[in-house]
Order: C-alpha cells, then sequence, then structure tokens
C-alpha cells in the first residue's frame, strides 16, 4: 500500500502541477479570445468524458457486478455509487460561494469576494473531484491501469490554468502572479487523492464502489460546469468538433495505455 499511496500522491502532484503550465501560457499571447479558451476546454471536456467513462466506470461496473449473484442488485450498487459521486460534488457546488461567466453566482450568498475571485473558486472545486479520481484510479491499478486517466486529467488541467491566470490579469494581477496563482491551485489535487487513496485502502470491495463515485464526480464536473460555460449556440459545430476531438484521443490513450 505504501508504493501505490507514493505512486498515486506523485502522479496526483505532477498532473496538478501541469494547471501551472497552463496559467504560464498567459506569457504566449497577448490576448487570448474567448473562442480560443472555449475550443481548448470543450476538447478537456472531451477529455475528461472519455477518461471517466473508460479509466473508471467501465472498469468499476464489471467488478461490482461481480459483488451478488443477483445483476439487480449489483446494478443498484453501481448506480448508487456513480449517484454518490455526483450527489457530493453537487452538493459542494451549491454550497461553496463560485461564480461561472454564463450562468453567475452558485453556492451560498453573503460572500464580498471579487468575481475573479469567486470563478476562480469554480475552477478549484473541479481539482477536489480530479485528485479524488487520480487516488481511486491507483487504488485499483491490480485490475486497471491508472496512466491513461492522470494524463487525460493533466491535459484537461492546462486550459483550466490558462482560465485561471486571464481571469487575474483581467483582475489587474501581474501575469507572474496569475500564472504562479494558477500553479498553487493545481496543489488542490494531491489533497483530493490522498482523500482517495486513504479512503480506498479500507477494504477491496471499497475500491470499485470508489472508482464509480469517482467516475460520477468527473461527469457532473463536465456536464454541469464546463459544458455550459463553453457550448455556444452560435459554434456548435465548432464546440461539437472540439469535445469529439478530445473524446477520441483520449480513447485511442485509454487503448493503448491499458
Amino acid at each position: 500500500m505504501d508504493g501505490i499511496f507514493w505512486q498515486g500522491l506523485l502522479a496526483a502532484t505532477v498532473a496538478g502541477l501541469i494547471t501551472g503550465v497552463g496559467g504560464f501560457m498567459i506569457f504566449l499571447k497577448k490576448r487570448y479570445s474567448q473562442d480560443e479558451i472555449n475550443f481548448m476546454l470543450n476538447i478537456a471536456a472531451g477529455v475528461m468524458l472519455a477518461a471517466s467513462f473508460f479509466s473508471l466506470l467501465v472498469p468499476a461496473m464489471g467488478r461490482i457486478l461481480q459483488f451478488d449473484p443477483d445483476i439487480h442488485v449489483a446494478g443498484f450498487w453501481y448506480i448508487g455509487a456513480v449517484f454518490a459521486g455526483v450527489a457530493l460534488v453537487w452538493i459542494l457546488n451549491a454550497v461553496l460561494p463560485h461564480e461561472h461567466n454564463n450562468m453567475g453566482h452558485h453556492g451560498l450568498g453573503g460572500f464580498n469576494l471579487r468575481t475573479a475571485w469567486l470563478f476562480i473558486i469554480a475552477i478549484t472545486l473541479h481539482k477536489i473531484p480530479e485528485g479524488l479520481a487520480v487516488g481511486v484510479a491507483y487504488s485499483a491499478e491490480d485490475f486497471m491501469n491508472p496512466d491513461s486517466l492522470v494524463v487525460g486529467i493533466a491535459l484537461h488541467n492546462i486550459p483550466e490554468g490558462l482560465t485561471i491566470a486571464i481571469s487575474l490579469v483581467a483582475a489587474k494581477c501581474s501575469r507572474l502572479k496569475a500564472a504562479l496563482t494558477a500553479a498553487a491551485i493545481g496543489m488542490i489535487q494531491p489533497l483530493g487523492a490522498v482523500l482517495g487513496l486513504l479512503t480506498m485502502g479500507m477494504s477491496e470491495k471499497i475500491v470499485p464502489l470508489g472508482m464509480a463515485m469517482a467516475g460520477g464526480t468527473l461527469l457532473f464536473v463536465v456536464v454541469n460546469e464546463i459544458l455550459p460555460e463553453t457550448y455556444d449556440t452560435k459554434k456548435s459545430n465548432r464546440a461539437a468538433f472540439a469535445l469529439f476531438l478530445g473524446f477520441i484521443f483520449m480513447t485511442y490513450l485509454n487503448i493503448v495505455l491499458h
């Protein structure tokens, strides 16, 4: 378990640091258009969808179906775990104050924070389930390869880091401070990984349930947080192309690294 713990923590840390790579991309161009950001985030959404299905939800389904000879009981275990993951992020989303560009203010009121920081809290919320997914994946490395999931999450972190940096520069922060803040926010991911690694170490049966739960958290992030912000109905073909591009790339990566 010790070896798995440190491997998972290292993988989550590296993936989190890639958020900083995205943050430092603020120095590459004077200005990024919203269309460019949306295109990158839609690719990232496709990557995350494929990662959640092929690296977490599908392998978990196979294992959970072995829990009980009654396939209906096993199915309820699986659905319950996925729903628990969705519910976890849904509750965090409902309670913690944060801001979206298109969807406005979410969470409890009464917090006097600048819009840029509320937006950054929204992205920070993503880091917890992503780190959790990495920790769970490493706990399950006996019957799955966690590498494709880690690579997918790392790729997903690049446009998120850039988005953080752009928001802070727009709020009058220096480019260096904005890039460093993006890197620091990426370090939330290892904390989520520690939670996943410690929890999954309690029982062998918890691991596939945790995988299904982690898959549910990633699905919620993509469907409720990323796509509503980036899917422009006037440019739906472009958005769909980016989503499929990310999905196909991650599917291929999962096959190669399986």
